[in-house]
């Protein structure tokens, strides 16, 4: 989990590497050809389908699919970094992405009005500005509501941290 632009793709990915286990980025999922969002009850029956693999690294927000994936989950990871991190990142992305027609997920390429629209809904700069605090205050509580009392909560407050964090598990999958 965490804020858009905060590297948890990347994070997730490296942590999928290090367990072997499959990466599942609900975006990929969620953002159909031409941007076209799928239906909540789709999206949750491919995300059911996915997570019924033994190990599996999810990466994403979605508030319509956390319950289904928290609930099979044993361990939440929360990338939280700062907000002008989180918005440098953001903002770097963003601009590297427009510029050169990277494709994200299904033939969807990056907007070049992320750049220049204040509405959270067509800007993931703005998106990532707006949320930012959301949340943190979503998963700051999560991680005391006794219904998640089973999981275990990792949250990484910097780049250093995540990096430990991704060492430490790498040694103790070896060791395995």
């Amino acid at each position: 989990m965490g804020c858009s632009g905060s590297g948890k793709t990347t994070l997730a990915r490296s942590l999928a590497r290090a367990l072997q286990a499959p990466h599942i980025e609900l975006d990929a999922i969620f953002h159909q050809p031409k941007w076209t969002p799928i239906d909540d009850d789709t999206f949750r029956a491919r995300v059911t389908e996915a997570i019924e693999a033994p190990a599996w690294v999810v990466d994403g927000n979605y508030s319509t699919v956390r319950q289904l994936v928290w609930e099979r989950a044993d361990t939440v990871v929360w990338f939280d970094l700062p907000y002008a991190q989180v918005m440098a990142r953001t903002i770097r992305r963003t601009v590297r992405r427009a510029v050169t027609r990277q494709e994200l997920w299904n033939g969807n390429k990056e907007p070049w009005s992320n750049l220049y629209s204040w509405n959270p809904e067509n800007s993931i700069i703005a998106w990532a500005a707006t949320r930012h605090g959301v949340y943190r205050q979503r998963y700051g509580e999560a991680e005391h509501d006794p219904r998640w009392a089973r999981l275990r909560f990792v949250r990484l407050r910097s780049q250093r941290e995540a990096d430990a964090f991704l060492t430490e598990v790498a040694i103790t999958a070896d060791k395995e």
